[in-house]
């Protein structure tokens, strides 16, 4: 079943505009998309090793973008379009308690969760929400989002092979894993 999709995704991987692509899922799961760039980042790096800092840097730009609309969303639309993006992914406990929490703990819940498999577009919708400083937010997005897909990319580009052929191997268990941590962060954000 992964088999396909994996081939698929390392052709497309070396496409001329792969990387436009990696940012505008970057840009998309930061707000609303419920895939994480990371199904695109990994390929994209074993394929391209030379431009594993420039993969991580246009998802990081593009990721800090999309937390932005994210968190004009939770700002300006929380209760239109907020609402209606946070009953179809579930969340409305999650926002409801991250609220509560961002007085105290806003930057340290951005730095934690950005980092995280759990949806970064709750943080960036809540961020909103709760009316939490901006520029204080876009730097928390910057650091912990840059940290995480600079992290993965020299993860890949020192250990690239290896990497690869692990996931060649175990291809089925790498996907299950990938689909069990996706599912993993919404479950979490709805027992929280």
């Amino acid at each position: 079943m992964f088999r396909k999709l994996y081939d698929w995704t390392l052709r497309m991987a070396g496409h001329r505009h792969a990387v436009r692509y990696m940012g505008a899922v970057s840009f998309a799961e930061s707000s609303f998309f419920p895939i994480p760039p990371d199904v695109m980042v990994v390929p994209m790096v074993l394929a391209r090793r030379d431009q594993a800092w420039w993969i991580a840097t246009v998802c990081t730009v593009t990721s800090v973008l999309g937390g932005i609309l994210g968190y004009a969303i939770g700002y300006f639309l929380y209760d239109s379009l907020g609402q209606l993006l946070i009953r179809l992914y579930g969340m409305q406990k999650g926002v409801e308690e991250f609220r509560h929490f961002f007085a105290t703990y806003g930057a340290a819940i951005i730095l934690l969760k950005g980092f995280t498999p759990i949806p970064f577009k709750l943080v960036t919708i809540a961020s909103g929400f709760a009316a939490f400083n901006f520029p204080l937010f876009v730097l928390c997005a910057v650091i912990t989002r840059g940290a995480r897909f600079f992290l993965l990319s020299w993860l890949l580009k020192k250990w690239g092979e290896p990497v690869q052929a692990f996931i060649e191997k175990r291809l089925t268990l790498v996907g299950w894993l990938l689909l069990a941590a996706i599912i993993g962060g919404f479950a979490l954000v709805a027992l929280f």
